[in-house]
């Protein structure tokens, strides 16, 4: 059987194009999602607190070629500035390779499937509230990873 996993994808993140770049995002979601960090411990904490640009359908941006300028706290995650991937959830394409690590079986690139992190039961679609429903946000702490 012919693997589908990419020639390119244990090629170091720095030498990697934008659209591979773009291809490792598993599209779960998650980065989308408002965090809280614990003051005393720096602890990452998840919530299902949406970005106001986030469709929870498609499991995607409205915006993203604008996000950046629309949500000022939207970061666009840079190789250059590695220090920004340990607010990433730990199943996340990026930050796994950052630190040496194999994708999760499920992710789009090995399974040929644009779907599969859904199917997994790995992303938020669907079960994220908006901004707007969520006072306080600490009572919206989810357990994503």
């Amino acid at each position: 059987m012919k693997s589908i996993t990419p020639d390119w994808i244990d090629k170091p993140l720095g030498e990697l194009t934008q659209t591979h770049w773009e291809l490792l995002c598993d599209g779960c979601g998650k980065c989308c999602m408002t965090k809280l960090q614990d003051e005393e411990t720096d602890k990452i904490h998840y919530t299902n607190v949406a970005c106001e640009l986030f469709d929870s359908d498609s499991c995607r941006c409205t915006d993203y070629a604008n996000r950046t300028s629309k949500i000022p706290d939207c970061i666009s995650l840079s190789i250059k500035r590695p220090h920004e991937f340990a607010w990433l959830p730990t199943t996340c394409a990026y930050r796994l390779r950052f630190e040496s690590k194999s994708l999760p079986n499920w992710h789009p690139l090995l399974t040929g499937d644009l779907h599969s992190t859904h199917e997994a039961g790995c992303s938020v679609k669907n079960r994220t509230i908006s901004v707007e429903d969520a006072v306080p946000l600490e009572h919206h702490l989810v357990e994503w990873g």
